[in-house]
């Protein structure tokens, strides 16, 4: 039996990519966090590849039998806001994560509003964490992936919400291939995973997102399980 912590609960935004699937499983697996005191929200938000990081989102939840919630901001985010991104936006770039051009795929202030959205729901629901699964390699190309954005971004929502709720990061100081490493440890059902920004059924393998996971999978010498177009 697994020796779950008596953890409050936890709020975490879960895309159905590596990063926010090992996040799940870190919770679940080295923290010892109940599975049904973990609250996941997706986001659809207008963006090319919404449709399958959601569909990928609901079946690492299902497999890991937490709670989750789709938030639909297309009204919002999906037809205000300037993003290549997004469905109104221009084609996605391909090449290294790296490369400028990647950072035409930036969303204005998306972290900043489901951080916001996170924050609210953790404190109806009681929880006193959220957690978000940005890390090293975002830092170059999105603000709101700095280690000092979070910094100040626990404090606003420790302040702002009464110090009921605190921000995790917990792979701020590590890059993909770290975050692949740990969640073949954890045995993440990474087949099941969504990366590619295109609007594609399968993943194209060459965007700046593609490349950035192929490169880990192979530097942890393993085969990456999804199938590329």
């Amino acid at each position: 039996m697994t020796p779950y912590h008596d953890n409050d609960g936890i709020c975490m935004g879960l895309s159905g990519g590596l990063d926010s699937s090992t996040m799940l499983a870190y919770f679940i697996k080295d923290q010892f966090y109940n599975p049904k005191s973990i609250h996941c929200l997706g986001f659809r938000y207008g963006s090319k590849h919404n449709k399958y990081e959601n569909e990928a989102a609901e079946k690492i939840a299902n497999y890991y039998g937490v709670d989750y919630k789709l938030i639909d901001l297309t009204e919002a985010i999906g037809k205000l806001f300037k993003s290549d991104l997004l469905l109104t936006g221009g084609d996605i770039p391909e090449g290294h994560y790296s490369d400028e051009s990647m950072s035409r795929t930036v969303v204005p202030g998306r972290n900043i509003i489901f951080a916001s959205i996170l924050a609210g729901y953790a404190w109806s629901l009681d929880c006193n964490k959220i957690a978000l699964g940005v890390h090293l390699g975002d830092r170059a190309i999105y603000e709101d992936c700095r280690p000092e954005f979070i910094k100040s971004l626990d404090t606003c929502i420790y302040l702002g919400t009464g110090h009921r709720v605190q921000v995790d990061a917990p792979f701020i100081e590590m890059n993909k291939i770290d975050i692949c490493r740990l969640g073949l440890e954890l045995e993440v059902p990474f087949e099941l995973t969504r990366t590619c920004y295109k609007d594609q059924e399968k993943a194209c393998g060459k965007c700046g997102s593609c490349q950035e996971r192929i490169e880990a999978f192979k530097e942890n010498h393993i085969k990456d399980p999804v199938e590329y177009a």
